[in-house]
């Protein structure tokens, strides 16, 4: 377990090395002055040269990736262009909105499409079967901005049970907190719900064909027990990769879901960035999410091992 780790380590630094460097070519190196940007088209020559050199922009290429990362490895994420604050001050307190709706979403996803996908699997070609395909292909089918929508419709304007958007701050209490993220979770879970339910239903009755399936029933074992201790362990397998990716997912989905319900959370906060060419802030927020995607991946990696020790003997 100790050697698989180390390697799963040294790729994770690899990857983001790699993504680091493709960040800042993009947004750095790439033509088009930020200087310039900044100040407009009709900026005099003088202004910008003194932008450059107060950003720093008029260093080479190589010496400003060094300092970069240089900095990231001492926790210094540099300086926002816009708000002239350390960009850790910024990015920090929209992690604490947009993480655990990520976290919320893709728990309440797994909740709902496990138990979904055993059950359409247990009931195939049934009516049951039936109404979970007709739940997953309309979650496949509805856009989530636009079910974010319908939600507040709904529940905020019609009912009046839910806000219909803003979020308070963990400060304001736990329950003004979560009840803000109710309908920004269901949003993003129910698309996921859709999808992963669909898998989960394929893959039990894939394994449900094996011969080890048949042997299990032949002893005696319950329908019931043969599909949660021997079908759905295996069943995992391929639904433990499709939760990594759909975590992936979620992490960037954010983007337009803080939108529509003006969640000031890390996907706005990237979008205002972007609109305001503060190339600090987009390239910390870009590597922070590439590097949460790939310990995601190491997570489901693991997972592996877990589900299924004999993995690792492949790895």
């Amino acid at each position: 377990m100790t050697r698989f780790l180390l390697r799963r380590l040294a790729g994770l630094a690899v990857t983001l090395v790699a993504v680091s460097l493709v960040v800042f070519v993009a947004l750095e190196v790439l033509p088009g002055d930020p200087a310039r940007s900044i100040l407009g088209v009709d900026a005099e020559a003088a202004a910008v040269a003194a932008l450059q050199s107060e950003l720093g922009l008029n260093r080479s290429a190589p010496v400003r990736y060094v300092s970069w990362i240089t900095g990231l490895v001492r926790g210094d994420f540099g300086t926002s262009w816009t708000y002239r604050v350390p960009v850790g001050n910024l990015v920090i307190p929209r992690l604490t909105v947009t993480i655990p709706l990520a976290v919320f979403a893709m728990l309440l996803s797994i909740a709902v499409a496990i138990p979904l996908g055993l059950f359409a699997a247990r009931n195939h070609r049934r009516v049951g079967d039936v109404g979970v395909m007709i739940f997953g292909q309309a979650g496949l089918a509805v856009p989530n901005f636009w079910l974010g929508l319908l939600l507040i419709l709904l529940f905020a304007v019609k009912l009046d049970w839910l806000p219909a958007g803003d979020f308070p701050g963990w400060h304001s209490g736990l329950k003004a907190a979560l009840t803000a993220l109710v309908l920004p979770v269901l949003t993003l879970a129910t698309v996921q719900a859709a999808i992963l339910a669909r898998i989960v239903r394929a893959a039990v009755l894939e394994i449900s064909r094996n011969d080890f399936v048949r042997t299990a029933r032949a002893k005696g074992l319950s329908r019931r027990r043969t599909l949660v201790a021997h079908v759905l362990r295996n069943a995992l397998v391929p639904t433990t990769t499709v939760i990594g990716l759909q975590f992936s997912y979620l992490l960037a989905g954010t983007v337009v879901i803080e939108n529509v319900f003006s969640l000031d959370g890390l996907g706005k906060f990237v979008l205002e960035a972007i609109a305001n060419r503060d190339l600090p802030v987009v390239e910390t927020v870009v590597l922070l999410l590439a590097t949460m995607v790939v310990f995601v991946n190491l997570l489901v990696d693991i997972g592996y091992r877990i589900i299924d020790p004999r993995m690792g003997e492949q790895s």
